[in-house]
């Protein structure tokens, strides 16, 4: 709620209180939210090298609290914005201070300090709460990531709806107030359930684990690897077992970095490294591909508050006497989500998996791809619609004077119920799928591969806007994303994204041909059950034998 409450309706605080115009306001939302989403890689390797994940979570929480703080101390003072300007061309109005900015975007960036603790921490706590080893517990895990984007959206709708009305219509100071004391009270509820938590202890730097691994196999680049995997080095099942830790068979692929646990005489940490430490770095790289294969997708995300939103400020947004904040409209991808991950876990689920065995009822690549081609319908409805905004805005002559187009905000709907449906396949199981894929060890870094995509794609967001922009006005011609939309081409750059997301598609399709899961999705619940029922049956025999 304290994210969405802030991310929704930024662009339009930045435009109309701090009088920035469309392309500076849109390309300072995304590099906020950018750093936002990329800030968990520093928080994953403090929660996995050093404090631990509960720990992590409760230092960040604090910095995000001193963030939301200054922040609504910034919008509440007035000597901290400038003097109110009707003028609807922003250039006319008196720009921000330099003080003022600095508190503001200071707040700002604190608190996405404090989120590059809490993001990648918090959805690894609730899942470490299920025993991989407890069938029972298993079965539930499938299910957490679907709960867990539902309570997330929850919130979200609520930012999107009430919020973002209060700070339209009744200030920003109370708008920005509510989630600060919802962020107290979510704190406090969590600190409270300390006592019943599953605690995992940090491991050790993922990313120096990692180096080693590629560092030894480097060094010995012209070692062969022996055909047989037992002849690589690997330490006892019972160093493992004591350090609460789990080991992991030799594979076939990426077969280069085995090279790194081949005995040649030396024990230098960053000359021989174990089988588990070669799989662990593996598991970690394979995923890379489909990290990238999500970065544009992430980018149409970063649309939906700032150009989606723009564009609802063009458009009829009264409905009696109530007039539609353009923010709020972000509300239905909340909605078309929390209504796709119900019908998803419980009915599609259920369904499929009577045909494909799969306890998950497809795999998680699969549902990934579904949402992949959401994102290119998307894109072309959001161009369709567009044309058919300014064409009308042609026909009331409102180009250049860029007025309100006498058409219902609500035009700008398919659009955001697509982009929930899409969220609802694509982002739900990408969080899942880097989690689950990752190694017990590096969970946290595996978790921040999601967030990492969305931080990239916010800046891919900005750095389209900037150039399309910039090339586009070259020769004396009008651009294609101006201060005035209604003399704009924002069909045209949609059109471009469309194109931008099939291309997309084709490369993720080549990349999961190639893609080996850690373990097979599909049968993993019945290997499960088949390796403790033999150590049940193990254990029986080992008490006679040292009987």
């Amino acid at each position: 709620m304290a994210y969405y409450g802030i991310s929704s309706n930024l662009v339009v605080y930045l435009t109309k209180k701090l009088h920035q115009g469309t392309v500076k306001s849109s390309n300072n939302v995304t590099n906020w939210v950018g750093t936002i989403w990329l800030t968990p890689i520093l928080g994953a390797y403090v929660a996995d090298a050093h404090l631990g994940r509960y720990w992590t979570f409760v230092v960040a929480s604090v910095i995000y609290l001193s963030g939301m703080s200054l922040l609504t101390l910034s919008v509440s003072l007035p000597a901290l914005r400038p003097p109110i300007c009707k003028d609807a061309n922003v250039e006319n109005c008196k720009e921000a201070s330099t003080l003022q900015l600095a508190v503001f975007f200071g707040a700002l960036y604190t608190l996405a300090i404090g989120t590059g603790g809490t993001k990648p921490n918090i959805s690894t706590i609730g899942a470490d709460q299920f025993d991989d080893f407890h069938p029972k517990e298993k079965a539930y895990k499938l299910s957490f990531f679907n709960w867990w984007m539902f309570s997330i959206f929850f919130g979200t709708l609520f930012a999107n709806t009430i919020l973002v009305y209060i700070q339209d219509n009744v200030g920003w100071a109370l708008g920005y107030g509510l989630p600060t004391l919802g962020l107290v009270i979510s704190v406090a509820v969590f600190l409270g359930g300390t006592p019943f938590y599953r605690h995992r202890q940090p491991t050790g730097s993922p990313f120096t684990r990692m180096a080693k691994v590629i560092v030894a196999a480097l060094r010995k680049w012209k070692v062969s690897v022996p055909n047989d995997p037992k002849e690589l080095h690997e330490l006892d099942l019972e160093e493992y077992a004591k350090a609460g830790k789990f080991r992991i068979d030799s594979t076939p692929t990426l077969r280069f970095l085995n090279k790194a646990a081949v005995k040649t005489g030396s024990t230098d940490p960053w000359m021989l490294c174990s089988v588990t430490q070669v799989e662990e770095t593996k598991q970690m790289l394979r995923m890379i591909p489909i990290l990238i294969s999500t970065i544009v997708p992430s980018t149409m995300i970063a649309q939906i508050n700032t150009l989606f939103v723009k564009q609802g400020t063009t458009l009829d947004r009264q409905i009696g006497n109530f007039k539609v904040p353009p923010a709020s409209l972000a509300g239905f991808v909340t909605l078309s989500m929390l209504v796709y991950v119900v019908l998803y876990d419980r009915f599609f689920v259920p369904i499929v998996r009577r045909w494909t065995k799969n306890p998950r009822g497809i795999t998680l690549l699969r549902r990934m791809g579904i949402g992949l081609v959401f994102h290119i319908i998307i894109m072309i409805t959001a161009s369709l619609i567009e044309r058919h905004r300014l064409s009308v805005a042609r026909q009331h002559g409102l180009v250049e004077k860029g007025g309100q187009v006498p058409l219902t905000i609500f035009i700008l709907l398919p659009q955001f119920v697509l982009m929930g449906t899409a969220d609802a396949f694509l982002e739900v199981a990408k969080l899942e799928f880097f989690y689950d894929q990752a190694p017990e060890s590096m969970k946290s870094l595996g978790t921040s591969y999601s967030t990492t995509s969305l931080g990239v794609g916010n800046f891919i967001s900005s750095f389209l806007l900037s150039t399309v922009s910039h090339i586009t006005e070259k020769h004396g011609h009008r651009g294609w994303i101006l201060n005035n939309l209604n003399a704009s081409h924002l069909d045209y750059y949609y059109a471009f994204f469309a194109i931008l997301n099939f291309l997309n598609f084709i490369f993720f399709l080549v990349v999961i041909r190639f893609y080996v899961y850690k373990a097979e999705v599909s049968d993993s619940m019945e290997v499960l059950a088949e390796e403790l029922k033999g150590m049940r049956l193990r254990e029986p025999n080992q008490v006679s034998a040292h009987g």
